[in-house]
């Protein structure tokens, strides 16, 4: 274990790494399920050398890198790397394309990207509209690529020497959809990145012994910070799968000797979905963390799978994770768990007045932290939407809970017009923006719906109204959606309307929308 492990001067990953590579060099750290491996001496020497590119490259401490890459041992030296530099990863979703991605390279301010050849496309059309973003480096093979510069030339690159950054420097920014408008790029100092890892390691136990296998994106902070973080401090092996897989995941947890895994919405509901086999107890899980947990799916992983614990937590990319689980409790049914209250406040409030309400009722649920640097430093040059976020001096969430008089909370529902789909917040507005660019289209409002998955989050449905003499096939703005969104945001169901209903000020009544379900609508999965 870290000897700084509760001491907040010392909360910087990179000070964790060069001690881990110290103590236990040799010891292996990070494995793929393609066959990597990376031992902790291993990766601080490539984090050093990855820096030393970096600095060649003329990245200084505090300035924005993009990373758009796939989650494996690349990922994490560009990250390593840029975090040992002092400078700020700014760590994209592998998906995006189109009108989000010109978003996001654009707010971030970012001269130079690193970037899978894969994604290299969409990224080049971005930087068309981006004329900040003047270099990118690209890794792996990329056709029509070979006149840029190659992520593999850090191999060749000097060592960086130099000073450490300090807990409040920025990290890192990951984007993160709000109530309306663009995505928001949330500034994240160190403190705030080792603290999603330290609170993983009470609330799980997580010890040299453990293997702990990764199957969620890394440029989230669960895959990154609440699980790689947290092995890196813990000092235990981590095993990376780039992409979730139901179909593998046991017979991946099974041979990797896997002793903790975290689901995150749908991934549980994925792995629950698969036919049962004799094999479904034949492993060395101790511990399954799921959020949300509801009754049925902890069910699944008790029984069926015979995992000895289940635990959840509360969190978002803004507020850390201030709600864990807690080893040999059982929560109430739902519950994410206990407020950590040795690192943040958390309270339940009438969304109007931030008046604190009777434990057991129904509010929006506010947080701030009480040790420093623990918590996100703003939006990145959005100073209004930072400032009404801190609103009362206390972050509001837009998520409606309960808070029990033992300081259990229940996530209940998402105040916010914001859409939660195969492990991603997405922004009605963003959705909304993008298909109606599509010729024909008059107004349209996306929303959602629940799962017909159980446990398995929303899906996305449109409501459309057609321009007038336009005649527009459903089939055909969801192809125009697949072009211009992300998968995650992709709609299932369109429902086409002479008009959207809206209230006397002129807003979509959405809540109205989804009343009405799904009957009527065109949905792709029945053709």
């Amino acid at each position: 274990m870290y000897t700084g492990l509760d001491d907040t001067a010392r909360w910087v990953l990179p000070e964790v790494l060069a001690e881990q590579a110290a103590r236990r060099g040799d010891r292996p750290w990070i494995e793929t399920t393609a066959g990597e491996r990376l031992s902790f001496g291993q990766a601080a020497r490539d984090a050093d050398r990855a820096a030393g590119h970096f600095a060649s490259l003329g990245v200084r401490p505090g300035e924005p890198v993009a990373v758009m890459m796939a989650g494996g041992l690349d990922f994490v030296r560009a990250w390593l790397g840029l975090t040992r530099l002092g400078a700020v990863a700014v760590l994209l979703n592998t998906e995006l394309t189109g009108a989000f991605l010109r978003h996001q390279l654009a707010n971030c301010g970012a001269s130079l990207a690193v970037v899978d050849a894969a994604r290299l496309p969409a990224v080049r059309e971005a930087a068309a509209a981006v004329p900040g973003l003047q270099r990118v480096v690209v890794a792996g093979d990329a056709s029509g690529g070979d006149e840029l510069p190659r992520w593999d030339d850090w191999r060749h690159a000097s060592p960086l020497e130099g000073p450490l950054p300090r807990p409040q420097d920025i990290a890192c920014v990951m984007y993160t959809s709000g109530t309306s408008g663009p995505a928001k790029g949330v500034l994240m100092p160190h403190a705030h990145c080792y603290l999603y890892g330290r609170g993983a390691i009470e609330s799980v136990a997580l010890g040299p012994d453990d293997r702990y296998y990764i199957v969620l994106p890394l440029f989230h902070a669960n895959g990154l910070l609440m699980q790689l973080a947290a092995t890196l401090i813990a000092g235990c092996v981590a095993v990376i799968r780039p992409r979730f897989s139901a179909g593998a995941w046991l017979d991946e947890v099974r041979h990797h000797r896997i002793t903790v895994t975290n689901c995150l919405g749908a991934v549980a509901a994925f792995i629950a979905a698969r036919p049962p086999t004799p094999h479904d107890r034949d492993h060395r899980l101790r511990l399954v963390m799921s959020a949300p947990n509801p009754p049925e799916l902890e069910a699944v992983f008790r029984e069926r799978f015979g995992v000895p614990e289940v635990t959840s937590g509360y969190g978002m990319t803004e507020v850390n994770i201030p709600v864990w689980g807690r080893l040999g409790q059982r929560a109430l049914p739902g519950a994410a768990g206990w407020v950590y209250d040795r690192c943040f406040e958390v309270v339940v409030a009438d969304p109007e007045t931030d008046r604190p309400v009777p434990a057991g009722q129904l509010g929006e649920v506010l947080v701030r932290p009480k040790v420093p640097f623990g918590f996100m430093a703003g939006y990145h040059a959005m100073p209004e939407q930072t400032v009404a976020a801190w609103r009362n001096l206390w972050f509001h969430t837009g998520d409606a809970g309960t808070l029990s008089a033992d300081g259990q909370l229940t996530f209940v529902d998402r105040i916010k017009d914001c859409i939660r789909r195969r492990g991603e917040n997405v922004s009605a507005t963003e959705i909304e923006g993008a298909v109606g660019t599509l010729e024909g289209v008059a107004e349209v409002a996306a929303y959602a719906v629940p799962s017909d998955i159980p446990g398995g989050e929303d899906e996305v449905m449109l409501a459309l109204v057609p321009a007038p003499g336009a005649a527009l096939e459903p089939a055909a703005v969801a192809a125009h959606a697949d072009r211009v969104l992300p998968r995650y945001a992709r709609p299932r169901y369109v429902l086409m309307l002479d008009a959207l209903p809206k209230t006397a000020t002129g807003k979509v009544q959405r809540a109205v929308l989804r009343q009405r379900g799904t009957d009527g609508a065109w949905d792709r999965e029945r053709g």
